[in-house]
C-alpha cells in the first residue's frame, strides 16, 4: 500500500511520530526475558513502515542487555498490520518481535509490542460532543489508543451517554477495537458511533460497513473533528466497477501474506470464469501488475490495497464483491465495503 494514503496519524506512515514528541515503550525487559528463557541466539524485529527508522536503535539497546552471541535481525519487508508478518524471518529466528500492532493470533514464537499512543484524547473528544446527540453511542478506536479505552468509556458516561461496546470477531484483540479491514466491534445497538483515532480510512470503512450509523471522528493526532462522509468514496468505487464491466481477461490476486489470504474466495472466482487467472504475490503494487496483460483485477488480499491504492493501478482493481457486480452476478446497488474476517 502506498505511503501517501490518507492515513495521517496511522502507524503506516510517520505522521503520528512527526506531529508529537513521544517516548515509545518498546518493552525491552519482556523481550530480554524471552531471549534468556529460550536461550535464543537469533532474534527478529519487525516494525511498521513509520517506525522502521527506529529499528537500529532498538536493536542496539537490546544488544546492550543480552549476551554477545545473540544476533538481532531487522525485517525490511513492508508491514502495515498484525496480518503482515515476515514469515521468512520468523522461521529463522528463536524469538520474533512484532512492534506496533495488537495480536491477531496468539503464538509462542511471536512477541507483540503494541506501542500505545501518548496523545491525550479527551480535548478532542470534548470537541466531538457538538456532533453527538446525548443518549446511546458506540465507542471504537485503534490499537494505538486501546490503553485509554476504559477511560474514554467512563468519560462519555460522565457526559451523560449510554456507551455501547463489544469485541468483534477473532481478528480483533480488544473490545472496541477496529482494523482497516474489520469493523465488527461497531456492530452495536446505537445509531451513532464515536471513532477516536488518527487517519481517515478506519472511520470511512466503518461508515461504509454500517451505513445506518452516524460516524463521528475525534482525531487526537491531527486535532480535528469530522463526520464520516462516504459519498466521494462510493463514486470512486462505482467508477471502477463501470470501467471493469467490459473486461474479458481478469487477474485474480491471491496474497500470500500469512494473515491476508482468502484462498476460497480467489478459487471460486477462477473456477467460475474461464477468463480469470490466479496470480499469487506477497506485496501487491502497480508496478508488479503492469507486466500482466489483463483488462481488470480482483484483489482477494487486504481490502486497503483496492481502496487506498486503486487509482494507481493501470487497470481497474476491484474487491470480490465489486467483481460480482461487474460480471453481472449481483446488482449495482449491492456494492458494499470489503471486510476481512478470520485469522490464519
Amino acid at each position: 500500500m502506498s505511503q501517501d494514503a490518507s492515513t495521517e496519524g496511522d502507524l503506516r506512515n510517520t505522521g503520528m511520530s512527526l506531529k508529537h514528541d513521544r517516548e515509545w515503550d518498546y518493552e525491552l525487559d519482556r523481550i530480554v526475558e524471552a531471549v534468556e528463557e529460550r536461550d535464543a541466539t537469533k532474534v527478529g524485529l519487525q516494525f511498521p513502515e513509520g517506525l522502521k527508522r527506529r529499528g537500529p536503535a532498538v536493536a542496539d539497546d537490546l544488544r546492550s542487555l543480552t549476551d554477545d552471541d545473540v544476533t538481532y535481525m531487522l525485517s525490511g519487508q513492508p508491514c502495515y498490520g498484525a496480518c503482515d508478518l515476515d514469515t521468512y524471518l520468523m522461521r529463522r529466528t528463536d524469538v520474533f518481535v512484532h512492534f506496533g500492532h495488537s495480536p491477531m493470533k496468539e503464538s509462542d514464537k511471536i512477541i507483540y509490542v503494541p506501542l500505545f499512543s501518548n496523545v491525550d484524547p479527551f480535548p478532542i473528544m470534548a470537541d466531538s460532543l457538538d456532533e453527538l446527540d446525548v443518549g446511546d453511542v458506540g465507542l471504537v478506536t485503534t490499537a494505538q489508543h486501546m490503553n485509554r479505552f476504559e477511560e474514554m468509556r467512563e468519560w462519555l458516561e460522565d457526559e451523560g451517554f449510554t456507551v455501547h461496546t463489544r469485541k468483534g470477531d477473532d481478528r480483533l484483540t480488544h473490545e472496541g477495537q477496529v482494523l482497516g479491514c474489520n469493523y465488527a466491534s461497531a456492530d452495536i445497538d446505537a445509531d451513532q458511533v464515536l471513532y477516536v483515532g488518527g487517519g481517515k480510512f478506519h472511520p470511512l470503512g466503518l461508515a461504509m460497513e454500517h451505513p445506518d450509523k452516524t460516524v463521528v471522528i475525534a482525531d487526537p493526532v491531527n486535532n480535528v473533528v469530522t463526520v464520516a462522509d462516504t459519498e466521494q468514496f462510493m463514486k470512486q468505487r462505482y467508477a471502477s466497477v463501470h470501467k471493469a464491466m467490459d473486461a474479458e481477461k481478469w487477474g485474480v490476486i491471491f496474497c500470500t501474506k500469512i494473515g491476508q489470504g482468502r484462498w476460497d474466495v480467489a478459487e471460486s472466482i477462477v473456477e467460475d470464469n474461464d477468463n480469470a487467472y490466479l496470480i499469487t504475490m506477497d506485496e501487491v503494487t502497480p508496478d508488479r501488475l503492469r507486466n500482466f496483460d489483463m483488462d481488470a483485477f480482483v484483489n482477494t488480499g487486504c481490502p486497503r490495497i483496492t481502496t487506498d491504492d486503486g487509482p494507481q493501478f493501470h487497470k481497474p482493481m476491484l474487491t470480490p464483491g465489486e467483481y460480482r457486480i461487474a460480471v453481472g452476478d449481483e446488482p449495482l446497488d449491492s456494492l458494499s465495503f470489503d471486510t476481512f474476517h478470520g485469522t490464519w
